[in-house]
């Protein structure tokens, strides 16, 4: 034929087609850059067109040279790639459908994540707090001790320390401007697998101070059968003839002692927000600065700090005293060592810090062994212990004498870490 496209399949393989009489078709004179993508070469587009880049070429005629049979992809101008036969992505082209995120992976690694915060967080509580107790009292220097037994033994103490307060707060919480400081309570605590044992030593018991070694000047001192207050002990030597004092007149060897001052005990209890008392009779006492009316009622630190003090207003006086020591120390543990403190950082770190500044424990004190104290004191609310005071027998010169058969009872039981039955006053 003369004009239009002639030739067969292996005619278009080797060119456009054949004119009516030219060597080339007019077409590629128009069109000199067009030509055909060989598979796996990218296209390039020439300069100066805006036409995205196609597809060369036709449907899969043949095989000829230049030809490909999966050159459409379905692909049109503006529209998206990957389209066409087979769906197959062109070399170079945007990313497949996003997958599905894996959730079961994203949980674990948010649940280890959140493991090692709470972990790292627990962690610097521990040595943050452990460093903030203060260690001062060296038992090494107790001289003559007893054997010890099963549990563990704390001297608890009381004292009537002003260590930094102001002369407002000496005045708030009529604690006085006395210089020093005294015992104003003093409580055994045994904690061992039948339950722990609070027992409080009233500071007018009569006792015989032994023989002891000056926790400063190092001299010894001879046992002269002086019998005196036990918190007298306290007042001659501190801590350690104090310790040394206890464990000589009942037997039983003191594994760590525990101190707290009045400021120290008034801003705990403000930290937690107060405790929680049921009294079962109001009482006034004017040189304690407590007012209270019988029921339920919430002690803040002042009144807490005046209610453990008050024996004036007590027949029984430091006997009545001791036993409402017990109550109150009891209640502030089963309050303080719950979920809603121990979870809230708010309330846990003042506690703590209120607490550990000025507590006073001996050198061998660590804190898991003061927090396990404190959990015990919390037990013996629960009902899981046994609270009296120390079994006296009578009196002398003001002075309670202690009934010797049964404290030799009591301390047999607790060294054997028995059930204790003995009972006191």
């Amino acid at each position: 034929m003369s004009d239009g496209w002639t030739g067969d399949r292996n005619e278009r393989g080797e060119r456009y087609g054949r004119g009516s009489a030219g060597s080339q078709p007019e077409g590629a004179q128009v069109m000199p850059h067009v030509q055909r993508q060989r598979r796996g070469v990218p296209q390039q587009q020439p300069q100066g067109y805006g036409v995205p880049p196609q597809s060369q070429g036709y449907d899969d005629y043949g095989s000829g040279p230049g030809y490909n049979s999966d050159y459409n992809t379905g692909q049109v101008y503006g529209g998206p790639p990957g389209g066409g036969h087979g769906g197959q992505q062109p070399p170079g082209g945007a990313p497949g459908p996003r997958q599905a995120p894996n959730w079961r992976k994203r949980i674990k690694i948010g649940a280890l994540a959140l493991v090692v915060v709470v972990l790292a967080v627990s962690i610097g509580t521990y040595f943050w707090a452990d460093s903030k107790l203060r260690r001062e009292v060296d038992l090494s220097k107790v001289i003559d001790r007893p054997d010890g037994g099963d549990g563990t033994n704390y001297l608890i103490v009381g004292s009537d320390s002003r260590e930094g307060m102001s002369a407002e707060e000496k005045k708030q919480l009529h604690t006085g401007s006395a210089e020093g400081k005294r015992t104003d309570s003093m409580m055994i605590l045994h904690d061992g697998s039948n339950g722990p044992t609070l027992i409080s030593l009233p500071r007018d018991s009569n006792v015989t101070v032994p023989s002891f070694r000056g926790s400063e000047s190092g001299k010894l001192f001879p046992n002269t059968g002086k019998q005196t207050k036990l918190n007298a002990a306290y007042a001659t030597d501190g801590p350690t003839l104090l310790v040394r004092t206890v464990e000589a007149n009942t037997g039983l060897r003191i594994d760590h002692y525990v101190e707290i001052g009045f400021a120290g005990f008034a801003n705990v209890v403000d930290a937690i927000g107060g405790v929680e008392m049921n009294l079962p009779k109001g009482f006034k006492d004017k040189y304690s600065g407590a007012d209270f009316k019988a029921g339920k009622q919430t002690l803040n630190g002042q009144q807490a700090l005046a209610f453990v003090r008050t024996r004036h207003a007590f027949a029984a006086s430091d006997l009545e005293r001791t036993k409402n020591q017990q109550k109150f120390l009891a209640s502030l543990a089963s309050q303080t060592a719950t979920p809603g403190t121990i979870l809230n950082p708010f309330k846990l770190y003042p506690t703590m810090s209120a607490g550990l500044d000025t507590v006073i424990v001996d050198k061998d004190m660590s804190l898991w062994s003061l927090g396990q104290m404190f959990f015990a004191m919390k037990g013996v609310t629960s009902g899981d212990g046994v609270s009296m005071n120390m079994p006296i027998s009578g009196s002398t010169g003001g002075n309670l004498v202690w009934d010797k058969a049964k404290v030799t009872q009591l301390v047999d039981q607790l060294n054997k870490d028995e059930k204790v039955t003995v009972t006191g006053n």
